[in-house]
């Protein structure tokens, strides 16, 4: 059957019966029919046919518990996003009335002086409300950390991610459920693309046209790499030199989802040196392997030396160097 987001119950119904169900990707299936009538008995005769040229786009699916986890991590990032609509509204009464204190305005200076602002009856009460809605948020959003926290401890391949500056458990876990078995992508630019990372391309005649990124993809686990990312910008050197440099080209916010997609590929590279039972042999040029110190430091530089004395005698003295026997 094609990938949609309501055939739980019925996945769920074959599997009490016995039954394997195979999903494909719905766009791969569309576009492999060439007619542009769509019916129900053609759409079965097409999945028929790719499934005996055994061209049918199998996509990989979660398991039961891996979806539950995910419910998790998804009702954490819907009550964070909550949160923040609560503050941005108190922030905007606040700022209405000449009061500008950002992070400040959550102390218990900044609250007390929030609620002591002269307001109108209905604005009085939206802005108890609001507050009353973010006090019951933040315990519920304190169990959910550590649910999260337990969940992460439990697999190994989040634990070995968290090792990676500005990673947190919420990250991990996240791209440790999303990207699924780790031998699915070859390499980095196809974890780049199924996260929605690379960009739009509008290319014709010759003339290469890239625009902003597909967003093909979890959008919740983008937003959290580039979350992430801008914490990795600051304790990580090598991509905060990189952060740096795009940020003075192409300004922040290209800067930022930069570096997200060099931390996803990073972050794909540790689970797919975790998942190789046998580490690779060092090569040549590999900054690991010391075999290029040990081949130059054997190396008789003797010939050389005499070469470059020559070039310097026939520079100074505007000739070649004769031998006379």
């Amino acid at each position: 059957m094609e990938a949609t987001g309501y055939a739980k119950w019925f996945e769920r119904m074959l599997a009490e019966q016995g039954h394997q169900l195979w999903v494909g990707d719905a766009a791969k299936i569309r576009a492999a029919m060439v007619p542009k009538q769509k019916s129900d008995s053609r759409d079965a005769c097409h999945i028929l046919d790719l499934l005996l040229r055994d061209k049918f786009p199998r996509i990989w699916i979660p398991s039961t518990e891996e979806r539950d986890v995910r419910q998790l991590l998804r009702h954490r990032y819907k009550l964070v996003c909550l949160r923040t609509s609560l503050k941005n509204q108190l922030h905007a009464m606040a700022m209405g009335h000449g009061i500008c204190r950002k992070k400040k305005l959550w102390t218990p200076v900044g609250r007390k002086e929030l609620q002591g602002l002269s307001l109108g009856p209905w604005a009085s009460r939206r802005r108890q409300q609001l507050l009353d809605m973010l006090d019951q948020l933040e315990p519920v959003l304190e169990e959910l950390d550590r649910a999260v926290i337990r969940e992460a401890e439990k697999r190994p391949a989040a634990v070995r991610l968290m090792t990676q500056p500005g990673v947190e458990p919420v990250t991990a876990l996240a791209f440790v459920l999303t990207i699924g078995p780790v031998s699915r992508f070859q390499r980095g630019k196809q974890v780049v693309s199924y996260l929605g990372f690379n960009p739009s391309e509008e290319s014709s005649g010759g003339r290469q046209r890239l625009g902003s990124i597909s967003k093909q993809g979890n959008s919740m686990l983008r937003f959290l790499l580039v979350e992430a990312a801008q914490t990795a910008s600051i304790y990580d050197p090598e991509l905060r030199r990189d952060y740096q440099r795009l940020k003075f080209r192409r300004g922040s916010g290209v800067a930022k989802v930069a570096i997200a997609r060099k931390l996803a590929v990073r972050l794909y590279g540790k689970l797919r040196e975790a998942a190789q039972p046998v580490p690779p042999a060092p090569m040549q040029g590999s900054p690991a392997s010391p075999v290029v110190g040990a081949s130059l430091s054997s190396f008789d530089w003797a010939p050389c030396l005499l070469w470059k004395q020559k070039e310097e005698f026939e520079q100074v003295n505007h000739g070649p160097l004769l031998r006379i026997a």
